[in-house]
């Protein structure tokens, strides 16, 4: 038998008989993402063979990472670096991975790690974990509410141990609950270690969720009610954390602050007092920094994160202040980074080498370590980023650096 080519499939879809979506099912995925190229180039009038050009297993991808995939996007890779971190699960100098089309942005954040070495090197530590899944629950009443609320406080150890038992890695942390008339949230919260745990904490979650409907009036009406809160800016994020809450700090020496950004610390921290704060406050926002998600999202798709988490990763606040010593300190704290080291987009190759560039592939010993240790790096990347702009504002060098670098 003849092996379908591209077109005899595009031909058979065409035709109505066979479903775009099922063309893995007669032949391999490479196969069937040249034959729905053909398709998508027809319909758009345009040229996808570039999309053609990839270096991953199409067959892993699809099903695990891609639906209906014709090929694949790249985008520039890049490091800046290395840059000195003593951290709770990574010490010493890294590069930082950053995967993006924006020009200027790896330079600026490059230039922030030069500045944080010469200074002694960045701190950095993960302070809270736990990726959380809230279902939104309806009662009768507000008494209903109540005795469902005390029913799981007095039964969050059944609660544990059946949502438990659908992972061998995952733990249960704690259950928050929130009622809203006949309304109860129940917030979830999980270690879920190396993992990123979206899919994780979901499944274990409808398991306690099942136990809950059989031993109480309640009904589950959404496994997720938003109170999570996944890929949406939410304030509960900011004040709970959701994922890894970490923090990053440098202090800057007055002279390495006048020699090699030309401004000096009490600018910056005007800078960052009268924009970060005062003008994020204005504008209603829940992140207090400069640009923490250009940091973020370059990371993200480095090392194969969820794109769409960018939401609550860029979730921080950045301070800055002079010292009694007429230096320079500033932080980054991120409330909400969701990140993993195994699982999703972490295991396609070139994400995976952007992991090796950290050195924080797969899972940790003890488990947990690495996604910490990603958390860490992430976080001193957004802090050099927030010192390079601050000090390009205070020296008004803004603007010539895009002239010269994000053509």
């Amino acid at each position: 038998m003849t092996e379908p080519t591209p077109a005899s499939l595009a031909d058979r879809v065409r035709d109505g008989d066979v479903r775009f979506h099922e063309l893995e099912e007669h032949v391999d995925a490479d196969t069937a993402a040249a034959a729905r190229r053909l398709l998508v180039a027809e319909s758009a009038d345009g040229d996808v063979d570039a999309l053609g050009e990839y270096a991953f297993d199409a067959a892993d991808a699809h099903g695990s990472n891609i639906e209906n995939m014709i090929g694949a996007v790249q985008v520039p890779m890049g490091v800046a670096g290395p840059v000195s971190i003593d951290g709770g699960a990574l010490s010493g100098d890294r590069y930082l991975p950053m995967a993006t089309t924006e020009g200027a942005l790896v330079a600026s954040i490059n230039r922030g790690c030069s500045v944080v070495n010469d200074a002694g090197g960045a701190t950095a530590r993960v302070t809270k974990t736990g990726m959380t899944r809230a279902p939104v629950f309806r009662v009768g009443d507000v008494a209903e509410a109540e005795a469902l609320v005390a029913w799981v406080r007095d039964n969050e150890a059944t609660l544990r141990e059946v949502a438990e038992s659908t992972t061998s890695h995952g733990e249960l942390l704690d259950v928050t609950p929130y009622v809203v008339g006949n309304n109860v949230f129940l917030r979830f919260r999980y270690d879920t270690k190396d993992a990123m745990g979206m899919n994780m904490v979901t499944i274990a979650t409808r398991e306690a969720c099942d136990a809950i409907e059989d031993e109480t009036d309640a009904s589950l009406v959404a496994l997720s009610g938003n109170l999570c809160s996944d890929k949406k800016p939410a304030a509960v994020n900011a004040v709970e954390g959701r994922g890894r809450s970490v923090a990053a700090d440098v202090e800057v020496p007055r002279e390495i602050v006048e020699e090699r950004l030309h401004t000096t610390p009490e600018s910056i921290a005007e800078i960052n007092t009268r924009k970060n704060l005062v003008g994020s406050a204005k504008a209603g926002a829940l992140g207090f920094n400069a640009h923490v998600a250009n940091a973020v999202a370059a990371m993200f798709l480095a090392t194969g994160q969820d794109e769409a988490q960018v939401v609550e990763g860029a979730n921080a606040i950045t301070t800055a202040e002079t010292t009694p010593e007429g230096d320079l300190y500033v932080s980054v704290s991120l409330a909400s980074l969701e990140v993993g080291t195994v699982g999703g987009g972490t295991g396609l190759p070139t994400q995976a080498a952007g992991l090796d560039v950290l050195g924080v592939r797969g899972g940790g010993d003890p488990a947990g370590s690495n996604g910490d240790a990603l958390a860490e790096a992430i976080a001193v990347g957004a802090l050099a980023g927030e010192l390079s702009l601050l000090a390009a504002l205070g020296s008004r060098h803004l603007s010539s650096a895009h002239a010269d670098l994000g053509r």
